[in-house]
């Protein structure tokens, strides 16, 4: 099966020079990446640019991608190009910047618009604005394809986050959604319906657990 996997973070643009981000490694997807291609699936990795993990990342089938918009053109990109999987484990930004304001002294504020915005002597005020969800666009852009994806959440517990995930199911119509981060606790989740869960102890576990769901 042609399977797509994004990893590691996006990130928006303050200026030229300034950027919001956030911080994911890219680990955990590439070496799914890697695990779905040992059991005979073609993989195209999709790896933010601040990602830190490179081992064993194959450059000929990984494209880089930037911002949060940029990683959503890749992606429907590949519309029509006979992805059967899509694994949506990218760190995409919740924020992007809106208008941005500087101030001097006692000063007014005065909006900003340069290539690298000055600071010196002065206090700046980033409006910061939602960008709009990745995976609630993926089943219109791939209608028959197995669609994972991921809840992350460091605050409340494994019940709330696993509800989480089940309404992600529900509202974007994915196949399955793996939830973890502190909020969960220990290992994975993995949430295929409103009371389904599967727990998976390591990484080993869950990439087994994602490999069942393409058979």
């Amino acid at each position: 099966m042609h399977c797509v996997v994004t990893a590691g973070p996006t990130y928006e643009e303050l200026d030229d020079v300034r950027r919001l981000t956030n911080f994911s490694t890219g680990r955990l997807g590439s070496e799914l990446a890697r695990f779905l291609e040992s059991q005979g699936h073609g993989v195209q990795l999709l790896l933010g640019y601040y990602a830190t993990w490179r081992n064993e990342v194959d450059s000929k089938r990984t494209q880089i991608f930037t911002t949060t918009a940029d990683l959503r053109d890749r992606l429907r990109a590949l519309n029509g190009k006979g992805v059967g999987a899509i694994f949506h484990a990218a760190a995409v930004n919740d924020f992007g910047f809106g208008k941005i304001w500087s101030r001097f002294g006692d000063g007014p504020l005065e909006e900003v618009k340069s290539a690298k915005i000055p600071t010196r002597g002065g206090s700046l005020l980033a409006e910061l604005v939602p960008t709009s969800k990745i995976i609630g666009g993926l089943r219109e852009w791939f209608p028959d394809a197995v669609l994972v994806g991921w809840k992350y959440e460091l605050v409340g517990d494994r019940a709330s986050v696993t509800a989480q995930a089940a309404r992600q199911l529900a509202e974007c119509r994915t196949n399955a959604c793996v939830a973890n981060g502190a909020a969960y606790g220990e290992g994975f989740g993995v949430v295929t319906g409103a009371g389904a869960c599967a727990h998976a102890k390591t990484r080993e576990d869950l990439f087994a657990a994602l490999g069942a769901i393409l058979h």
